[in-house]
């Protein structure tokens, strides 16, 4: 029944709407053949906001992934591949970067892409993004020198430029018209003018239901192959759509059924079932594809304003019961795991996590003791609506209470925990201690944004921490260019953000996607990439 409703109320709306053709739907008959069957991907929650630099939701990161292109992509492989430039020049002393755009870029309205465009999307996206902050503040000059040119100069050595334009996740920066980027980063853009592979269809948009694309004709990918975020963006479907179904047993069905052919996350629970069904395929991210479970604790407020408060809660959490709820095989989980930067990336560390790997509730109750805590209450906001933070949420609430903290859970929306975070009040005037979050490893395993780390001292998160010792070595970090140094220093990192209890780690696992067999082409990389997909001949 659940699934009859959906589909009458969505997806059959939606296919009379079909790639623009006709008011209602057509006789069995007279139906389209699958080839020109819109692609459907479920995602994880409904899109509400459209700019990619104004908002910080991952589906609207994958909006713009479809309508929006970007400077640098990364590959399969994590390296950084020019995708909207021809290339770049670095010169000897390493602070000047020359960049040119290739030819032949359009935006939706036909306009060409220019560098101006390009110089004014990097300034938008740098006032906002905390890697983009950092390195305006290292920028002496940023210019259009032609049509199809530009130039940085650094004002002291900065070793990720291009790292940072190749950014994958929230924020990216994703290229705009110069009069929308003029729009203040918080401002979201008063309408959509990409230069990606598909149009967003904004009549069709039903916020937080359903979105659609058509394919942009105007669209010139690259020559070389599709290859993770890089290569040729190569659109082969007329019609994408994305769609919400908040039931996880409305989604499994919709997809065994074929009504979707595409879940940006399989519900947890149903993996076993979808695992056997030769009719699908699931997604194996891993590395930076996975995702890590953390606690967001206040720094700026009692209890955790003391660091011998947060070294308790930090010996209380249990990765391996934390992430065990979801019931998932071994080879889907990576705990314990105490690289901030996350296990299996380029930039992992657990150094200064030796004594975390084996926590105990006896020790985290002695810590908790000898810190001076005065049974102050602490504030617990649940975002019960999440299927991945829910039941993670629940075992960290309980090893809390356990531990003896005087723990209250406030049961929310994520939505409501989303604006509540942001209070600086105290507990009794409507603020918070704690919130159980994940990030995938396209946020945390660079330091620059890593929300454990790269906030150090800015006052901008909404946890606050702040830790002196640490500002000198992402100084350090930022100007170094060669690799093995900055993994060295990384180390250093990883054992002061651990050390100060900056982000406590709850656990790193899978959650991966499943799509239809039928689809050919699927580049499996750990966020929906919808270009390269065919779907196969019957």
């Amino acid at each position: 029944m659940l699934l009859r409703t959906w589909l009458r109320r969505t997806v059959l709306a939606s296919a009379m709407l079909g790639a623009g053709l006709g008011a209602g739907l057509a006789p069995a008959g007279a139906r389209a053949q699958p080839a020109e069957k819109p692609l459907r991907l479920v995602v994880n929650v409904g899109l509400q906001t459209l700019d990619p630099i104004a908002g910080t939701s991952f589906v609207t990161r994958n909006f713009a992934y479809m309508v929006f292109d970007t400077l640098v992509a990364m590959d399969s492989q994590g390296q950084y591949r020019p995708q909207m430039l021809q290339g770049w020049e670095v010169s000897a002393d390493g602070l000047t970067y020359r960049f040119t755009l290739r030819p032949g870029l359009e935006w939706h309205d036909g306009t060409p892409v220019t560098a101006e465009d390009c110089v004014a999307s990097v300034k938008r996206w740098g006032a906002r993004d905390s890697t983009g902050r950092r390195l305006m503040a290292a920028t002496q000059e940023l210019r259009a020198t032609g049509p199809d040119s530009f130039e940085l100069k650094l004002a002291k050595p900065f070793g990720g430029v291009i790292d940072a334009l190749g950014k994958p996740s929230v924020h990216t920066p994703f290229m705009m018209p110069a009069r929308l980027a003029a729009t203040p980063p918080t401002q979201p853009v008063t309408e959509i003018v990409g230069s990606g592979p598909f149009l967003f269809v904004k009549e069709e948009w039903v916020p937080g239901e359903r979105t659609v694309f058509r394919r942009n004709p105007r669209y010139r990918p690259r020559d070389e192959p599709a290859d993770g975020l890089a290569g040729g963006k190569v659109a082969h479907m007329p019609r994408v759509e994305f769609l919400t179904i908040t039931d996880p047993a409305t989604r499994a069905a919709a997809l065994q059924n074929g009504e979707v052919d595409y879940l940006e996350y399989a519900p947890l629970d149903y993996l076993p079932m979808l695992r056997r069904d030769r009719k699908l395929v699931l997604a194996r991210p891993g590395g930076i594809a996975q995702i890590m479970g953390a606690v967001a604790v206040n720094h700026a407020q009692p209890p955790f304003d003391r660091l011998p408060v947060r070294q308790a809660l930090q010996m209380a959490l249990d990765q391996r019961e934390v992430v065990a709820v979801h019931g998932l095989p071994d080879e889907m989980t990576r705990v314990p795991c105490q690289s901030m930067t996350l296990c299996g990336t380029r930039y992992s560390s657990e150094a200064g996590g030796e004594a975390l790997r084996e926590p105990s509730l006896e020790r985290a109750q002695a810590l908790l003791k000898q810190s001076g805590y005065k049974n102050e209450r602490v504030v617990f906001l649940h975002p019960a609506d999440s299927a991945l933070i829910n039941p993670m949420a629940l075992v960290v609430a309980d090893r809390m209470k356990r531990a003896g903290f005087n723990i209250e859970v406030q049961t929310l929306d994520w939505a409501t925990v989303a604006q509540r975070w942001l209070s600086r009040a105290p507990v009794e005037q409507g603020g918070w201690s704690v919130v159980p979050v994940i990030y995938t490893g396209f946020d945390m395993s660079e330091p620059l944004s890593n929300p454990g780390i790269s906030y150090n001292c800015t006052g901008t998160a909404p946890w606050l921490y702040c830790d002196e010792a640490l500002k000198p070595l992402l100084e350090r970090f930022e100007a170094e260019s060669d690799l093995e140094k900055r993994r060295a220093i990384v180390a250093d990192i990883n054992r002061r953000a651990l050390a100060n209890v900056n982000f406590p780690l709850t656990g790193q696992f899978s959650s991966p996607a499943v799509w239809r067999a039928e689809l050919e082409g699927v580049i499996d990389f750990g966020f929906p990439v919808l270009w390269n997909i065919r779907r196969a001949a019957r």
